[in-house]
């Protein structure tokens, strides 16, 4: 495995090679894989991210700054930054995830990212961790308006629409694929007053058309 253009993605070289291949190894590959450095990684990524939200918006409530977390920790946002770092091309998988398509499906995309950061502390500590942590949710930190504390990508998404009194959203199913047991979908949303046709994909109809809301919300904010 050829991991340079990952670890230079990331901004970390290993000095410990094997905790990255672990961290890219799903379970159906082979031992040994990445459940534990997930685990770590998760609790890691949490962190972080509280002390961000902490740091940078100091009028927000508990309870606001625990909704901004669980948008940024969730498996969407995680996905997509995978999807940013081409995570899917690095995944060791057993043959069945590879015939169904396991290096797009967003749980093993987010959970090998996870896993990454969970490798990152074990090989160079919480510092180095944070750091690339802190990098690579820059983009999704920028976006956040505090007023929308919580909000999921589809709703903040038709409050923006409907305070331009536009009409709301359509949302249009383009694909289904995999096994019935581990389905992907494809959905579109479509804004055509402002010229906006983007896509998500998803392990569900509603997590995929939350990603392409996303993307839209993106859009609109560039």
């Amino acid at each position: 495995m050829n991991a340079q253009r990952l670890e230079a993605a990331l901004g970390h070289g290993f000095g410990r090679p094997e905790l990255l291949r672990q961290a890219l190894t799903h379970r159906s590959f082979g031992s040994p894989h990445n459940e534990r450095l997930e685990f770590l990684g998760d609790s890691v990524l949490n962190c972080v991210i509280a002390a961000v939200l902490y740091k940078n918006f100091g009028d927000l409530r508990e309870g606001e700054l625990s909704r901004l977390r669980a948008s940024l920790v969730r498996q969407e946002t995680l996905a997509e930054i995978a999807r940013s770092l081409e995570l899917g091309d690095y995944l060791r998988l057993g043959e069945g995830e590879l015939k169904s398509g396991g290096s797009r499906r967003p749980s093993i995309l987010a959970d090998a990212l996870e896993a990454i950061f969970g490798a990152i502390e074990v090989d160079a500590g919480f510092d180095a961790a944070r750091g690339v942590i802190e990098r690579l949710y820059r983009p999704s930190m920028a976006g956040i308006e505090p007023g929308d504390a919580g909000k999921d990508p589809k709703t903040a998404l038709q409050e923006i629409l409907q305070a331009r009194h536009l009409a709301l959203p359509r949302y249009a199913l383009l694909a289904t694929r995999g096994e019935a047991h581990a389905q992907e979908f494809d959905m579109e949303c479509v804004i055509p007053e402002l010229g906006i046709r983007s896509t998500g994909s998803g392990g569900s109809r509603r997590i995929a058309e939350q990603q392409a809301a996303q993307r839209a919300l993106a859009e609109i904010n560039t």
